[in-house]
C-alpha cells in the first residue's frame, strides 16, 4: 500500500505560515507564545521496497544515467514493458535507493485519471499550493508548486495508459524527475527504456532460491517455459514456498493445468496474478481493435521469436485459400490493405503485447502466446494453427535448393515447425531446403517425423510411407551414418519390389540408393556392381536423359574409380557429364559434383596440375552458387588442396587443409565423415611436406575414432592405420614399421581376402620396410 514516510531530517519545503490555530494558542502571562511548528519532513509516498529484486542491477544503473545526464529539465524516462515483467518493481527500488538525493518522492496511480487527479490534488495540499494558482486545478497547483521548489523531486506515475493520457499531466518546469511505468511503447526514442524479462540463468537461480533446493535442471526448464516473466516467476516461488512442492512438480502442474495454475495466487507487491494482468489488456483490444486481436492470435501460433509478420502478411489481392471458412473473413482484411497489419501491430505495441518490430518482425513472450491461446476452445486453437500453417506455406519459395531462397527458408523454419503437422507438403520443402543448404543431421530429425507419421496414419507399405523411408535412409546416410542408411534400403528393397515391382522407377531408385550407401559403407565393389546392374534398367524405364539414371550413371562411374579403376571412371565421366549439363544446367549441384570427381580420375590417371585446375575453378564457382561455407563447397575445397599437394606442392596442401579443418568441424560436427577426411588428408600432406612425426601423431589421433565410427575393417579405417604404420617408420621406427604391417597383413588376409585393394597395398608396404630393416 502507498504510503507517506515522515523523515525528520529534512525540511519539509511547504509553507509554514501561523495559521489561525496558531495566533489563537494559549497567551501566558499576557504575552504571545513563539508558535510551535510541525517537525520538519519531507514529503514522501512510496510503495514498500521490494523485498528480492532478481537481475536488475545493470537496468537500475541505466535509468540512474539516462535521468541525471546532461539536459534539460525536467527529466522524463517511461520505463515500459509487458505486463508482469517487474516495471514497477524497478521503478520503486530505483525510488528508494537514491531517496537521499530527493527533497520529494511522490507516487501516483494513473491508470484511472480520475483516481490520479485526487492524487494530485491531495499532493497539492500537502504542499500548501492550493492558494499558489487556480484552486479548480490541482495538476496546476502541484506543477507551479514543483517548478518553485529549490531541491530536486521524483514523481512516480505508475501504470500510465500511453503518452496522451499523461501529456497534460506533467511537470513543464523545475529540478526533478518523471519516472513513469506503461505497458505503452509508443514513446519517442529520448524517453523510453523497455523493461526486459530476466535473464535465463537469473531466473533458474531466483526458483532454486526460492524452493531451497538445487535442480537447477527443472529450474531452467521452468524458468524457459515461464519465459523468465518476472511476476510469473514470483507466483511460481510464491506457490512452492506456500505448498512444500519441488520443482520438478510445479513444471508437471503448468503443463498439465497452466491455465488454472497461472490464475492462482498473488506475489508480494502485485495486484493481479498473471492471467488477470493480461485480462484487461485482451478485452481492451477485442472491444477497441479487432484487428490486433486477428494479428494477436495468428502471432501466438508461431514460434515466439523473430515472427516475421510482413513475410507472412503481404498484401495480396488473392489472399490464400484457408481450411476453415471462419478464418478468411477475419485474416483477409489485413492482407488487403498495406497498412492493415502495420496499424495492428501498433495495437500490439499500445500493451507491450508484442517487442519492437524489426525489418518486418516481431518477438512474442512465450507465456502471452501460451495464455492467448488457452482463452480459445480447443477447436479454435486448431484452426488458428492451421490459418499459420497455410500462411507460412504461401510463404515458401518455391525451389528451396536455389541458394537464394534459404535466408527466406531459415526466417519461416521455426514457425513452420511450430505449425505445420509432419503430413503437410511445406514440410518436405523444409526438409529438401535442409539438405541444399547443408543442415542434414535437421534435415534427417524432421524427415524421421515425417516417416513416423506416415506409418501411424497409413501402414508401413503405403507408398507415401516407402517414399518416406527411403527419404529418411538418404538423410540419414547424408548426416554421417552410411551403414545404417545402407541397413535401412536394405530392409525397404523387399518391401519395394512386393508393392511396386522390381523394375518399377521407384524400385529403380530405392536399388541405386542401396549401392551408394553400400559404397560409403565401405564395400565399393558391391556398390559398382549393383550400379552395373541398375544403369540399364533405368535407362530403358527412364531414358538416357532423366535425371535418375544420370545419377545411377555417375553413382557407376563414381564406384568404378573407387574400387581401383580410374580410367574406366573417366570413361563413364566423359559419356555421361555432356549430357547431365546440358539437362540439368552447368551449375547445377549434381553437375558440379560430378565435375569435382571428374577432377579426380583426371588426377588419378595421370595429370595432378589439371585435376588442381578444374576444382580451382569449381571452388569459385561453388562459393558463388552456395556460399562459402556450404556442404558442396567445403568437399571442393578439400578436393582442390589435395590436388594442389598432387601437383608438387604439399606445404600448401597441409596449410590449405589446415584452415579448412576448422571450418569443417565447426559446420559439420568433430566425427563427421567429411570432416575425418579432411584430417586423414591433412595428417597425410604433414608427412609429405617434411614433419612424419606430426603426421604419425595425427594419423594415431584419428585411427579410434575411424574404427569407433566405421568399424575397424572399413576401408577407410585401414588407410588411417596403413598411414600411421608407415609414418611411424619415417619418423625413426622402420622395425615398428614392419612388425605392425606383418600383423596387420595377417589380419586383412583373413578379413578382406589376399587380392583385395587393402590387403596388397599392406603386402607392399610390409615388402618395403622389411627391405629398409635389411630382411
Amino acid at each position: 500500500m502507498l504510503h507517506s514516510v515522515d523523515l525528520t531530517a529534512v525540511s519539509v519545503g511547504r509553507d509554514l505560515r501561523i495559521d489561525q490555530r496558531t495566533v489563537h494558542q494559549l497567551i501566558e502571562v499576557g504575552t504571545l507564545q513563539p508558535e510551535r511548528r510541525p517537525p520538519p519532513t519531507r514529503p514522501v509516498r512510496l510503495a514498500p521496497r521490494p523485498p528480492r529484486l532478481a537481475g536488475r542491477e545493470g537496468l537500475l544503473a541505466v535509468i540512474r544515467d539516462r535521468l541525471t545526464s546532461l539536459g534539460p529539465s525536467p527529466r522524463l524516462l517511461a520505463l515500459h514493458g509487458l505486463g508482469g515483467v517487474g516495471k514497477t518493481s524497478v521503478a520503486v527500488e530505483y525510488a528508494h535507493r537514491h531517496q537521499d538525493d530527493y527533497g520529494l518522492i511522490w507516487q501516483l496511480a494513473a491508470e484511472d485519471t480520475t483516481t490520479l487527479s485526487a492524487s494530485y490534488g491531495e499532493l497539492a495540499t500537502l504542499l500548501g499550493a492550493r492558494d499558489l494558482v487556480d484552486s479548480a486545478d490541482p495538476v496546476a497547483q502541484v506543477h507551479a508548486a514543483l517548478a518553485a521548489r529549490a531541491d530536486r523531486w521524483l514523481l512516480l506515475l505508475d501504470n500510465v495508459a500511453d503518452a496522451a493520457a499523461v501529456r497534460d499531466l506533467l511537470p513543464p518546469a523545475g529540478d526533478g524527475h518523471v519516472l513513469l511505468t506503461t505497458r505503452s511503447a509508443h514513446w519517442p526514442d529520448t524517453l523510453d527504456l523497455e523493461v526486459p524479462v530476466l535473464d535465463r540463468e537469473v531466473a533458474a537461480e531466483y526458483l532454486m532460491a526460492s524452493a531451497a533446493e538445487g535442480d537447477a535442471q527443472s529450474a531452467a526448464t521452468l524458468a524457459s517455459e515461464l519465459g523468465s516473466l518476472p511476476l510469473a516467476l514470483d507466483q511460481a516461488a510464491s506457490y512452492l514456498r506456500a505448498t512444500g512442492r519441488k520443482l520438478h512438480e510445479y513444471l508437471e502442474l503448468l503443463r498439465e493445468h497452466r491455465a488454472e495454475l497461472l490464475g492462482r495466487g498473488l506475489p508480494w507487491g502485485y495486484s493481479a496474478p498473471v492471467l488477470s494482468t493480461w485480462d484487461l489488456s485482451l478485452q481492451r483490444l477485442q472491444t477497441s481493435d479487432p484487428a490486433a486481436i486477428t494479428l494477436l492470435w495468428l502471432l501466438a501460433c508461431c514460434a515466439p521469436e523473430a515472427i516475421p509478420y510482413r513475410l507472412l502478411l503481404p498484401p495480396a489481392n488473392e489472399p490464400p485459400v484457408f481450411e476453415d471458412a471462419g478464418i478468411g473473413p477475419l485474416v483477409e482484411p489485413l492482407l488487403r490493405d498495406v497498412f492493415a497489419v502495420e496499424d495492428a501491430i501498433i495495437g500490439l505495441r499500445r500493451f507491450s503485447l508484442v517487442g519492437p518490430p524489426s525489418e518486418g518482425a516481431v518477438s512474442m513472450h512465450r507465456l502471452v502466446q501460451a495464455v492467448t491461446l488457452d482463452r480459445l476452445r480447443s477447436e479454435h486453437r486448431g484452426a488458428w494453427r492451421r490459418a499459420v500453417a497455410t500462411l507460412v506455406e504461401a510463404a515458401m519459395p518455391d525451389d528451396p535448393h536455389r541458394p537464394e531462397t534459404w535466408a527466406v527458408y531459415a526466417t519461416l523454419f521455426p514457425h513452420a515447425r511450430a505449425t505445420l503437422r509432419p503430413d503437410r507438403p511445406g514440410v518436405l520443402k523444409l526438409v529438401e531446403y535442409l539438405g541444399a543448404s547443408g543442415d542434414y543431421r535437421t534435415a534427417q530429425m524432421v524427415q524421421e517425423e515425417v516417416y513416423t507419421d506416415s506409418v501411424e496414419r497409413l501402414g508401413a507399405e503405403h507408398p507415401d510411407a516407402l517414399r518416406a523411408h527411403a527419404a529418411l535412409a538418404k538423410w540419414t546416410g547424408m548426416a554421417g551414418d552410411p551403414a545404417t542408411a545402407r541397413d535401412m534400403l536394405t530392409l525397404l528393397l523387399p518391401v519395394c519390389d512386393r508393392v511396386w515391382g522390381s523394375d518399377a522407377a521407384e524400385t529403380l531408385s530405392v536399388t541405386a540408393h542401396l549401392a551408394d550407401w553400400t559404397g560409403q559403407a565401405g564395400d565399393w565393389a558391391r556398390a559398382r556392381d549393383i550400379c552395373a546392374v541398375v544403369l540399364p534398367r533405368r535407362r530403358s524405364v527412364s531414358g538416357d536423359e532423366h535425371p535418375d539414371t544420370l545419377w545411377v550413371w555417375a553413382e557407376l562411374g563414381f564406384w568404378t574409380g573407387q574400387a581401383g579403376d580410374a580410367a574406366s571412371a573417366r570413361v563413364h565421366y566423359d559419356e555421361f557429364l555432356p549430357i547431365m549439363e546440358r539437362v540439368l544446367g552447368a551449375e547445377h549441384p549434381d553437375v558440379l559434383s560430378s565435375r569435382d570427381q571428374y577432377a579426380r580420375w583426371v588426377g588419378e590417371t595421370g595429370d595432378p596440375a589439371a585435376a588442381r585446375d578444374v576444382c580451382a575453378s569449381l571452388l569459385a564457382l561453388h562459393e558463388r552458387i552456395s556460399g562459402a561455407e556450404h556442404h558442396g563447397t567445403l568437399w571442393i575445397r578439400a578436393s582442390h588442396a589435395w590436388w594442389m599437394g598432387k601437383a608438387g606442392d604439399p606445404a600448401a596442401a597441409r596449410d590449405h587443409l589446415a584452415q579448412l579443418l576448422s571450418v569443417r568441424e565447426r559446420v559439420s560436427g568433430p566425427e563427421h565423415p567429411a570432416t575425418l577426411v579432411v584430417r586423414g588428408n591433412l595428417a597425410y600432406w604433414t608427412a609429405h611436406a617434411g614433419d612424419p612425426a606430426s603426421a604419425r601423431d595425427q594419423f594415431a589421433a584419428l585411427l579410434p575414432i575411424r574404427q569407433r565410427i566405421l568399424g575397424p575393417e572399413h576401408p577407410e579405417t585401414l588407410l588411417v592405420q596403413s598411414n600411421l604404420i608407415h609414418w611411424t617408420g619415417e619418423a625413426g621406427d622402420p622395425a615398428g614399421a614392419r612388425d605392425q604391417f606383418t600383423v596387420m597383413l595377417a589380419s586383412c588376409e583373413g578379413t578382406l581376402g589376399p587380392e583385395h585393394w587393402v590387403t596388397l597395398n599392406v603386402r607392399d608396404k610390409l615388402a618395403m620396410w622389411t627391405a629398409r630393416c635389411g630382411g
